[in-house]
């Protein structure tokens, strides 16, 4: 997957077929709309493009109202990493402004997705807007097709057990702890990629040493507090662990991780990694005594050995 960060050189796309769109999560639904593009573009020897934008579009708009305090699934590493996996094969990331927000659907639209890009296929999420004011839809490209030498495609909203899958009900999922619910919106584990760091003096003491996780994104949305099954990957290696979720505010969680099948006192420290989460094991508990917490984190290990293979 190529990376662009401007609507400049863009000449090495060929036959574009293309979308736009925040694509957070990049769940079920995203991944229907990232499928359609791949099948029209081999069908025309083209090659696929999601326009999108960071950062994201609420947090520049509304910064004092529903931007503010706005939490997303994915980090854009991750979005970039989940999109590659994708199969996706040009990913165009737009600096979004407060200028560029006054772009009007037809500028976008005539200046950048057919002169400059030289959109063949256009494909829209169903009831997708954009444009200054949310003015463009599919109703409004579809009349530029009338004059214009390109076809667009409106593919339907995707439904998952009767509860249609979006990004906005798939943060609830998470931010409730309902993991396995989110993960089955995603069609993937949900995920944090972040780099390790020493954990906490305490864990160690009790025979459980961890692992910190930096979060560098302070738009991450970290699902509620709790204890977790996991497992993680490092280059090609895999590892099952538990990972536990202390909000001791909501601007600065502490995630702590303790592997199973890996010494932690030699080289996974200062290393990037990828976190999946399997299940939301328990709540955090409050225990009177050293003796009683390692007595829970011995049954938690066990619980999750035999839940992740």
């Amino acid at each position: 997957m190529q990376i662009h960060r401007s609507f400049d050189k863009l000449d090495n796309i060929k036959n574009p077929v293309v979308t736009t769109g925040t694509f957070d999560g990049v769940h079920f639904g995203h991944k229907v709309i990232i499928n359609r593009l791949n099948l029209l573009a081999k069908n025309i020897n083209g090659q696929s493009v999601l326009i999108t934008f960071n950062p994201h579009p609420r947090s520049v708009l509304y910064p004092n109202d529903i931007g503010k305090n706005l939490k997303l699934i994915n980090s854009q590493e991750e979005k970039i990493y989940l999109l590659q996996k994708a199969g996706l094969d040009h990913l165009i990331i737009i600096n979004f402004t407060l200028n560029f927000a006054k772009t009007t659907s037809e500028q976008f639209v005539k200046d950048i997705l057919l002169q400059k890009l030289k959109a063949k296929i256009i494909i829209v999420g169903f009831n997708h807007h954009f444009g200054h004011n949310r003015e463009g839809d599919y109703s409004y490209l579809y009349k530029l097709t009338k004059t214009n030498n390109f076809i667009v495609e409106e593919i339907p909203e995707q439904d998952l057990e009767n509860e249609t899958v979006s990004s906005t009900i798939t943060r609830k999922a998470l931010l409730d702890g309902r993991i396995q619910r989110a993960n089955a919106y995603l069609d993937h584990f949900f995920i944090v990629i972040g780099q390790l760091i020493k954990g906490k003096q305490k864990c160690q003491e009790l025979g459980f040493p961890t692992l910190e996780i930096v979060i560098d994104e302070n738009t991450k949305l970290i699902p509620r507090q709790g204890v977790y099954a996991i497992s993680i990957k490092h280059k090609d290696t895999r590892y099952r662990g538990m990972l536990n979720i202390k909000t001791y505010d909501t601007k600065n969680p502490s995630v702590q991780v303790h592997l199973f099948d890996y010494n932690t006192s030699t080289s996974l420290e200062n290393q990037n990694v990828i976190v999946s989460f399997h299940k939301r094991m328990r709540n955090e508990l409050q225990l009177n005594s050293s003796d009683s917490l390692k007595t829970q984190l011995i049954k938690d290990k066990e619980e999750i050995k035999a839940l992740i293979y």
